[in-house]
C-alpha cells in the first residue's frame, strides 16, 4: 500500500478543518492539499525526477510541509536541515551529495543547483531501483562524528495509516530530526491541528498553549527542567494540556518528579526514538516513572549485554557514512543502555558516555540527577576526563540560578552526593558556568 493515498483521502475528508497555524495564521487541509498539488507541478517544470537528492533548509511551515508531501510523491529522496551554520551546511552537503539545495522562508522557495557535488551512493540506488522516496536524517554528534542514516521512506510512513485520535499538537520537536517530522505526520494523518513555531522559549510555548489550546506537547526533558525554572506555566492557562510526552535524552528524575507536581491531571509519556528506526510505540509504567514499555507491533526488542536492540520493517537502509550497526541477524544496536524489569525498559543512558573510573562504571544521568536535587542548580553536565592512575574522572560543569560562593557551594555539593553517591561518582572537578548547558535543540550539550 501506498501510504501517500492514505493521507490524501484524509486531507480530503477534512478539508474544511485546520491544519496548520503558522504564525498567527490559518491554513485549511484543502490549501494544504492545493499546495502541494501546485508544488507537484512546479517540480515537474524543474524536471525533478524519481530519486532526485534534495537538501530542504526549512522549518514546519505551510510551505515547506508541502514541499515535503510532494517531494516525497516525486520519490525523491530529501535530507531536512535545519538552521545550520556555512560550515555546518557544507559538512552535510559533502556527505549526502544532494543535487539540489531547496531554501524556504515562509512563503519563499528557492532552488539552488547542486550538480557539482553529486555523487551516487549504492544505498540512493536501492531507492531507485524501488521507486521509493527516501529520508536521510543526521545525528547530532553530541558524542562522535555525525552519521547520515538513509530511509526508504515508505515504511517509516505505514505506521500513520492506523487511525489515532486527532489532537491539537505543537510541534516543538525540530525540523531535522524524526521526532519533529514523526509528530507532523501524526497529527496530520490523524486530522488534528499542528500548531508551528520557530520561538521554543518557555514564556512562547505557554503563550501558544493557552492561545490555541493545545493538548499534546512532545518535547525534551532538558525544555521540561527550564519550564519549571522560568515559572511561565503560572501565567497562562494550560488547561487544554492533556499530554506531555519526552524523549531525546535521558529525563532526571527530579524534573519528572517537579512536572507530575505541577501538571497532577495531565499524562506524563517518555517516548524512544533514533534516526536509525523512527519512534518506537511506549507506554510509561507510571506518569512518574521512568520505567517504559517499548515497541509494538511493528518493532521488537532485545538486550544483549546491557545495550538495547531493535528489529523493524522500518529500520534505516544504513549509513551514508559509517560502518553497518546491525547485528548477522539484523538487529540494529542502539548503544542504549538499559536495565529491564518484566516487560519495562529503564534507559541508564548512552554506552558511549559510560565514565569508567578505575573500573567501575558511571552514568552521567544518575550523577546529574543527585545534583539536579541541590537548590540554586539550573543546570548540570557530567562527563569524564582521562586520569593517569584511575583511567577517568567524573567532573561536572554547573549552571547556577542565582551567584553564590564558589568554594561554598562545591562543599555543599560534595557532601549531598556523599549521602547519595558511591565514592568513585562523586565529581572530582566541578566548574561553575554562565552559557547554557543545552543546545537549540533543548537537550544537553556533551560533545565536551
Amino acid at each position: 500500500m501506498n501510504p501517500l493515498n492514505y493521507f490524501e483521502k484524509k486531507f480530503k475528508q477534512n478539508k474544511n478543518q485546520t491544519a496548520i497555524i503558522w504564525k498567527s495564521s490559518t491554513f485549511t487541509y484543502e490549501t494544504l492539499l492545493k499546495k502541494i498539488h501546485e508544488i507537484e507541478s512546479h517540480l515537474d517544470s524543474l524536471s525533478i525526477k524519481s530519486g532526485t537528492v534534495i537538501m530542504i533548509d526549512g522549518d514546519f511551515s505551510p510551505v515547506c510541509i508541502s514541499y515535503i508531501f510532494a517531494l516525497i510523491k516525486k520519490r525523491c529522496i530529501i535530507i531536512p536541515i535545519y538552521y545550520l551554520t556555512k560550515s555546518a551546511k557544507q559538512d552535510k552537503i559533502q556527505i549526502s551529495k544532494p543535487e539540489f539545495l531547496l531554501t524556504i522562508n515562509d512563503e519563499t522557495a528557492v532552488f539552488e543547483n547542486l550538480e557539482k557535488h553529486t555523487k551516487s551512493h549504492d544505498l540512493y540506488e536501492i531507492l531507485l531501483k524501488k521507486n521509493h522516496p527516501g529520508l536521510i536524517l543526521f545525528s547530532s554528534g553530541s558524542s562522535g562524528t555525525q552519521k547520515a542514516a538513509i530511509h526508504d521512506f515508505f515504511p517509516l510512513l505505514e505506521k500513520f495509516t492506523k487511525l489515532r485520535t486527532p489532537l491539537t499538537t505543537l510541534n516543538f520537536l525540530l525540523f531535522d530530526h524524526w521526532g519533529g517530522m514523526n509528530t507532523m505526520f501524526h497529527t496530520l494523518a490523524n486530522g488534528g491541528q499542528l500548531i508551528s513555531t520557530n520561538d521554543r522559549s518557555p514564556e512562547n510555548i505557554c503563550k501558544l498553549i493557552e492561545k490555541y489550546n493545545v493538548e499534546l506537547l512532545p518535547t525534551s526533558p532538558t525544555f521540561l527542567n527550564l519550564l519549571i525554572l522560568s515559572e511561565s506555566y503560572k501565567k497562562h492557562d494550560l488547561s487544554s494540556l492533556k499530554i506531555i510526552t519526552y524523549g531525546t535524552e535521558s529525563m532526571s528524575s527530579n524534573t519528572l518528579k517537579k512536572i507530575n507536581k505541577i501538571f497532577p491531571n495531565i499524562k506524563i509519556q517518555q517516548t524512544y526514538g533514533l534516526i536509525e528506526v523512527g519512534v518506537l510505540r511506549s507506554k510509561s509504567e507510571k506518569n512518574n516513572s521512568l520505567w517504559v514499555k517499548l515497541g509494538g507491533e511493528e518493532f521488537n526488542t532485545r538486550v544483549v549485554n546491557g545495550i538495547l536492540e531493535i528489529k523493524s520493517k522500518s529500520t534505516m537502509l544504513g549509513y551514508l557514512n559509517a560502518p553497518s550497526p546491525f547485528t548477522k541477524d539484523g538487529w540494529f544496536i542502539t548503544g542504549d543502555a538499559v536495565k529491564v524489569k518484566k516487560n519495562y525498559f529503564k534507559i541508564l543512558g548512552r554506552e558511549s558516555e559510560i565514565i569508567n573510573v578505575g573500573g567501575e562504571k558511571v552514568f552521567p544521568n544518575e550523577v546529574e540527577n543527585v545534583i539536579q536535587e541541590i537548590n540554586n542548580v539550573s543546570e548540570v553536565l557530567v562527563y569524564g576526563e582521562k586520569h593517569l592512575i584511575l583511567g577517568n574522572i567524573v567532573c561536572a560543569k554547573i549552571k547556577l540560578t542565582e551567584k553564590q560562593d564558589k568554594k561554598q557551594f562545591v562543599k555543599n555539593l560534595k557532601n549531598y552526593c556523599k549521602t547519595k553517591l558511591e565514592k568513585y561518582k562523586i565529581p572530582i572537578k566541578i566548574s561553575l558556568v554562565n552559557e547554557n548547558l543545552h543546545s537549540y535543540r533543548y537537550k544537553k550539550t556533551r560533545n565536551i
